[in-house]
């Protein structure tokens, strides 16, 4: 008798078990778009650092990652048991943000010119002043070192916290996108899922990210082989082609992880506002019967619709946001 309950037990744990892996890889499939835009936004948000400061970057930003979704995925169970409507608006406001963020750095890169940012410049002011100019040859080099070093600290701390807040966007919306998968399955079984997707995502993203910020270290690694034979050869051959085609994936992940800025937030800001779902509705249904490989046009429609509404949302936030701080920085002078 208790071999069997205990061969039943078994059996409903291998079927648990099986209903997870199942529905689990349903929500994967259904998230590898965001999940793509997560790679190309983080491996953009950390490179250009220090080489021998990448591995930590990327590992203190996984972990930040692992605490967005602990957050995250009993916020989504909660919400979505106690307060459904409250999750949309919530996305949405992150949509926002992942736009406006956007558009501030093509801003800061290319038109900061045509920005005054008289608090910036005061601050840049300061900070040079309070730095001992090299003007004397016998000025201390382990000085200058620590002080360059004290500069460049914050820079790195900036880069994890920005990848950080942008993985806790990303992360909310493949977690509601999972959950909208199984939305008949009990609290439990979505729990369990929600958590295994989690972690897949987490080593999966950043995994890669940690593979591409280190090509090149690869490259060099093959590009120092010796000998004559022929595996030596391939592995030179390697590692320079290696050296050539990181610094262009990482450039493309740069252009990439901001255009995936606004195909992410403006998707969650075009899915939230009726009339914007509407007009892409319209536009695939005219779409239908008129062209061939209507789904691929269909997407594409969407895909263009989303960047626009993405860069018009975040140059709307960015004029507000520049407003307020400038509203912020005169009443705080006048104050002074």
């Amino acid at each position: 008798m208790a071999g069997a309950t205990l061969l039943t037990l078994l059996d409903d744990i291998a079927t648990i078990l099986d209903d997870v892996a199942t529905m689990s890889k349903v929500a994967v499939e259904k998230t590898a778009g965001v999940l793509g835009d997560d790679l190309a936004l983080n491996a953009q948000q950390v490179s250009g650092v220090d080489p021998a400061r990448e591995l930590p970057v990327v590992w203190a930003v996984a972990k930040g990652s692992l605490v967005n979704k602990a957050i995250l995925v009993p916020a989504a169970i909660l919400f979505s048991t106690l307060l459904p409507s409250a999750v949309k608006p919530l996305l949405m406001i992150g949509g926002i943000y992942l736009c406006f963020e956007g558009t501030e750095k093509i801003v800061h890169r290319w038109f900061a010119a045509w920005f005054s940012h008289t608090d910036s410049q005061a601050h840049s002011h300061d900070d040079t002043a309070s730095i001992p100019k090299a003007t004397d040859q016998a000025t201390d080099d382990q000085s200058q070192e620590s002080q360059i070093a004290n500069l460049k600290q914050p820079s790195e701390k900036q880069k994890i916290m920005g990848a950080i807040r942008t993985d806790f966007v990303l992360s909310a919306e493949i977690i509601v996108i999972a959950m909208g998968t199984f939305p008949q399955a009990t609290l439990s079984m979505r729990t369990m899922v929600l958590v295994v997707v989690a972690l897949l995502m987490t080593v999966g993203v950043y995994g890669l990210v940690a593979a591409i910020v280190k090509l090149d270290d690869l490259g060099y690694h093959f590009l120092r082989s010796r000998g004559q034979d022929w595996s030596s050869e391939f592995r030179r051959r390697s590692g320079r082609a290696i050296l050539g085609f990181a610094p262009k994936l990482l450039r493309f992940l740069a252009v990439a992880g901001t255009v995936a800025m606004f195909l992410v937030g403006g998707h969650i800001i075009l899915e939230g506002v009726p009339v914007f779902h509407h007009w892409h509705e319209n536009i695939a249904h005219w779409l239908r019967g008129r062209v061939w490989f209507a789904e691929l046009w269909s997407w594409l429609a969407g895909a263009i619709l989303s960047i626009a509404i993405g860069l018009a949302a975040g140059l709307f936030a960015l004029v507000i946001y520049e407003s307020a701080r400038k509203l912020f920085t005169k009443r705080s002078k006048l104050h002074s």
